[in-house]
């Protein structure tokens, strides 16, 4: 299984490889941009891949002045965010979120509220693939995907 370290390393040696080329358009930064969570990808392969039953229920829109601001099912998250880019074409880079405040509410149990929101602050890499924002997690703890907002 791909670890999203390799991944990222993957994908930056492709793109230099195929010179300019990139198959899929991926958005030039973060900023401006909202996404729903389409799966969690744990590396642990006892818990695989998880999807949410209605991925609108979970958002994230990326401003422009830095703010992060995340709907977690019936919670509302908000945060300072930071991206560096690792390649020229600003497909894949470093991301972190600052201190995340939100609010507590108890969401129904298949809610993934609690999970989501544990595993945002360990957000260190983003990825732009195949119409798909993906985030890996520190330590190779696993991938968020997020797909762009109808």
């Amino acid at each position: 299984m791909t670890t999203p370290l390799r991944l990222l390393v993957s994908v930056a040696l492709a793109s230099a490889a195929a010179g300019c080329a990139t198959p899929t358009p991926a958005p030039t930064a973060l900023a401006g941009t909202s996404w729903q969570l389409v799966a969690i990808q744990s590396m642990d392969d006892a818990q695989g891949t998880t999807q949410p039953g209605d991925p609108s229920r979970y958002t994230v829109t990326f401003g422009a002045g830095g703010q992060a601001a995340f709907q977690v099912d019936c919670n509302r998250m908000s945060g300072e965010w930071k991206a560096t880019p690792t390649t020229a074409d600003a497909r894949s880079g470093q991301l972190i979120f600052g201190a995340l405040a939100g609010t507590r509410a108890t969401c129904a149990p298949d809610s993934l509220d609690q999970r989501l929101s544990q595993q945002l602050p360990y957000v260190r890499g983003y990825l732009f693939q195949d119409g798909q924002l993906h985030l890996s997690l520190f330590a190779d703890g696993g991938t968020l995907s997020w797909a762009p907002i109808p």
